[in-house]
């Protein structure tokens, strides 16, 4: 098993800036891949980013790509996503998940094994 914490949600302005973090703990060998998703009211859970362990490569939806930057400290078992620029639509739960694939490039929800508690993001115009 392998658990996911999420921090660093909140409130913020548009146009501001958040950090999220999410720490990963039990067998976090197991897993090959972590990835961001996100949750709004009403909708359903949408791919953000992700990024494999090993060699750092990293894959961004379309509606984040050079907004959102994620990153990976493997001394710390620890995933980031930096959120730049922020718009009110940007609001949701945000996810973090790991998954077990090696190949590929993890984009929907179902190919991911374990996720946190998610935090929230609200976006005030």
């Amino acid at each position: 098993q392998v658990q996911l914490v999420e921090s660093g949600g909140g409130l913020v302005q548009a146009g501001g800036s958040l950090r999220l973090s999410c720490a990963a703990s039990g067998r976090t060998f197991s897993s090959f891949a972590m990835g961001w998703f996100r949750q709004a009211p009403g909708k359903e859970r949408e791919f953000v980013a992700t990024i494999r362990w090993s060699g750092g490569s990293t894959y961004y939806a379309d509606s984040v790509k050079g907004q959102f930057t994620i990153s990976r400290d493997s001394a710390k078992n620890t995933v980031y996503l930096q959120m730049n620029s922020l718009k009110p639509e940007d609001t949701a739960v945000y996810y973090c998940a790991a998954t077990r694939l090696r190949l590929g490039v993890p984009m929907t929800q179902y190919e991911y094994d374990y996720w946190g508690q998610g935090t929230q993001v609200t976006v005030s115009s």
